[in-house]
């Protein structure tokens, strides 16, 4: 008796994810755009507009905040997922922007499933911040994490309710019952107007609705066909709502970890095999929160200014505050490795140590007289830990121009070694400048 066979279900293409490996910042829509030559599809499965990717190519140089780095290929499908907070009037005028400087947005696809950014999203954000003073997280003030509250909440507001007046008023009202109650009661705000509200969607939603769409089939017929698909993170891993510095998160999961990526845009874990980890050559943070190698020296200015004049220094692509800078920190890059399950790493920004006579990296934590390996989860012992450094000497040659690992200094390549050893990972992609062929590929991604 011969056994019954079941439906296959096997893949000949992995999805690859691209995550950010610290606080934000790495340079994943560089790495993105680098990888989207190989893919057919490239989709933003997390966070809103209060993330930023900064892409330069051959057009110039574009700072996006929801559309997805794969844009610039016109043969490419790009996809916002449903995991994705979206302010229409933010996408409607990227998209606008894109198209003004020549780049065809035919191919983009927003999820129908969608969460909004409603008017009383970004006055909450805003007046959230405003009340808690000292104690403020540091928010972007766009609204998405009271997007989120209310997507949890169950009382959200999704893209396919903005196509006909007839659901939207409905949902408006309700909402403003609630949130009106709360901005003036608790925060002594004005109280917002529903019919405007109602209003001025109804009308964004009908400019939208030629984008939106399944972003699960999207994603999931080319993977059947054996085509690429990537999948592209926004902020980063150590924001993460679970596994990053809490209280000081963001509201989204920008991490992979319990397939954050599968679900944002509609898609299940067995369906990713490759995880790969932006980081830069040393840290970064925008707004508050722990940062245990976090420099306040000459050593921090020149790296934050570094290449400033042409638009490049360390200040956020969304909010333009200047970032927070410190050296490489392999305790919590290696704790964002395992949790993230990456299989492999793309450091970026090497170049912005060319000259620097040595070079710090972070092997561990000292508490109390004690030695830390991993990141602490209680704030109040964090904010006490002290880095533990090892020093590893500079190099004098600019690798901005270097395409092959073994071309660079070698006291670069003793550094990316010495990264991959602490870090348990392989480098496998290098940045070397901002431009698409400033790269050195040490290991094919796809």
């Amino acid at each position: 008796m011969s056994a019954r066979k079941g439906v296959e279900r096997e893949f000949p293409m992995p999805i690859v994810v691209v995550v950010g490996g610290q606080w934000g910042d790495e340079g994943k829509g560089r790495i993105v755009d680098l990888l989207a030559r190989k893919a057919r599809v490239v989709a933003r499965y997390s966070a809103g507009n209060n993330a930023g990717h900064t892409i330069v190519n051959e057009r110039g140089e574009f700072k996006l905040h929801l559309v997805p780095a794969g844009i610039f290929y016109p043969e490419k499908t790009c996809v916002i997922g449903n995991g994705v907070a979206i302010d229409p009037d933010v996408l409607l005028g990227e998209i606008e922007n894109l198209r003004a400087k020549g780049i065809d947005t035919s191919k983009l696809l927003v999820s129908d499933r969608a969460q909004v950014i409603m008017p009383w999203h970004v006055l909450l954000d805003q007046l959230d911040e405003k009340m808690r003073g000292n104690a403020a997280i540091g928010t972007t003030g766009k609204g998405v994490g009271p997007c989120f509250i209310d997507k949890v909440a169950r009382r959200g507001i999704r893209t396919a309710d903005l196509l006909r007046a007839e659901d939207l008023g409905p949902r408006v009202r309700s909402a403003l019952e609630y949130q009106n109650r709360v901005i003036t009661g608790v925060y002594g705000g004005e109280p917002i107007d529903a019919d405007q509200v109602i209003a001025r969607y109804t009308e964004l939603g009908q400019r939208l609705a030629p984008f939106l769409g399944d972003s699960q089939s999207a994603v999931l017929e080319p993977h059947r066909r054996g085509e690429y698909v990537l999948l592209e993170g926004a902020q980063g891993s150590l924001l993460d709502l679970d596994h990053g510095t809490y209280p000081y998160v963001t509201s989204s999961v920008p991490s992979s970890s319990s397939s954050g990526a599968g679900l944002g845009v509609g898609i299940g874990p067995t369906d990713i095999k490759r995880v790969v980890g932006v980081f830069k050559s040393y840290c970064t943070r925008v707004g508050n929160g722990p940062f245990p190698t976090e420099l306040f020296d000459e050593t921090a200015d020149r790296l934050r200014d570094h290449g400033k004049e042409f638009g490049r220094g360390e200040y956020g692509t969304t909010t333009g505050r200047p970032r927070r800078i410190g050296w490489l920190d392999a305790v919590s890059a290696r704790y964002s490795v395992r949790f993230n399950g990456l299989s492999a790493l793309a450091l970026t920004r090497l170049d912005v140590l060319d000259g620097l006579e040595t070079i710090k990296i972070c092997t561990g934590y000292e508490l109390d007289g004690t030695i830390v390996d991993t990141l602490p989860a209680r704030q109040s012992v964090l904010d006490r830990v002290r880095p533990i450094y090892e020093e590893l000497p500079g190099w004098t040659d600019a690798t901005s121009e270097v395409r092959n690992f073994d071309d660079l200094p070698k006291q670069a390549q003793a550094f990316i070694k010495r990264v991959e050893q602490l870090l348990e990972c392989p480098v496998d992609l290098i940045s070397v400048g901002p431009a698409r062929e400033q790269a050195i590929i040490v290991n094919p991604i796809f």
